[in-house]
């Protein structure tokens, strides 16, 4: 088991994930990257469902694994990934090559909680593994109104995935938990630092200041594990906010309502994840 601790934001959260989340990836970049190749099961077949044509976002790409897919109809969508590690970048941006066949992959240096796409631009957009890395509730929740806003308010169609804290038999991780009876009926879930162990074979990405004794490295990255219900709740929230309604488009809406519908919302190895659908009646 890997050491999990729990830990208090008491910097700007800005401040903290700049020292624990962006100079932490880009330490570990190439490491991260050679244990994240297989693609999660439902985040495959969203994207295999996607209409031809479409155009997406996958915010905080990382090192790209999602961008060459669907495998099984290559070149029906296109998705720009998005990230802040430009480590990461530099391995998404040619994610799905092979030796001797290079690929370059639409890739953009950026921050998921900007906003510079145009408002609707894009038909679906995913955030995977990369919500829960902001500390706050309120950059948390800024994130998916940045997404909401991002997709076509007509047909556009949001994937997000998380880490919780109900972990399965095969996880690493044991998540330290302070509301153990599940009295609390607001689910607020738990800030962590769940370290990441240098491998021998991998050298950091960026140099670090030498020490004496050669020691295999440690990073602690920062994590808001996620209780159960808490993702769906911080998506109504982000939703209610953004002045959207909440539920599938039916005829009781007046003309020109803006809504969302929560498609699906569930619980795979580890990961909360929720799936979104924007519609106008």
């Amino acid at each position: 088991m890997k050491p999990v601790k729990s830990v208090t934001v008491v910097d700007d959260p800005q401040i903290h994930e700049d020292q624990y989340v962006h100079a932490v990836y880009d330490q570990i970049a190439s490491h991260f990257s050679s244990t994240r190749y297989k693609p999660w099961p439902i985040i495959a077949k969203f994207l295999s469902d996607l209409p031809t044509g479409w155009i997406g976002l996958d915010s905080g790409a990382g090192n790209g694994k999602y961008l060459p897919l669907p495998a099984d109809r290559p070149g029906c969508i296109l998705t720009i990934g998005l990230d802040r590690s430009r480590n990461l970048l530099q391995i998404a941006q040619h994610a799905g090559s092979e030796p001797g066949r290079l690929i370059t992959r639409e890739v953009v240096w950026g921050d998921v909680l900007g906003s510079g796409w145009r408002s609707g631009v894009f038909d679906y957009a995913i955030s995977i593994a990369t919500i829960h890395h902001l500390a706050s509730h309120g950059r948390r929740k800024l994130a998916v109104q940045r997404l909401l806003q991002a997709v076509s308010p007509v047909h556009g169609r949001v994937l997000i995935y998380v880490w919780a804290i109900e972990q399965d038999e095969l996880s690493k991780r044991s998540i330290p938990t302070s509301d153990t009876d599940g009295s609390n009926p607001h689910p607020t879930g738990e800030d962590v630092f769940v370290p990441w162990v240098m491998s021998r074979q991998h050298k950091q990405d960026t140099p670090v200041v030498p020490t004496l004794v050669a020691e295999t490295p440690v990073y602690n990255r920062y994590y808001h594990m996620f209780a159960n219900g808490e993702l769906k709740q911080l998506a109504v929230q982000a939703a209610e906010e953004f002045g959207l309604v909440i539920g599938p488009r039916g005829s009781v809406y007046d003309e020109g309502c803006r809504g969302i519908e929560i498609v699906q919302e569930g619980w795979e190895r580890s990961n909360y994840y929720v799936e979104l659908r924007r519609w106008v009646s």
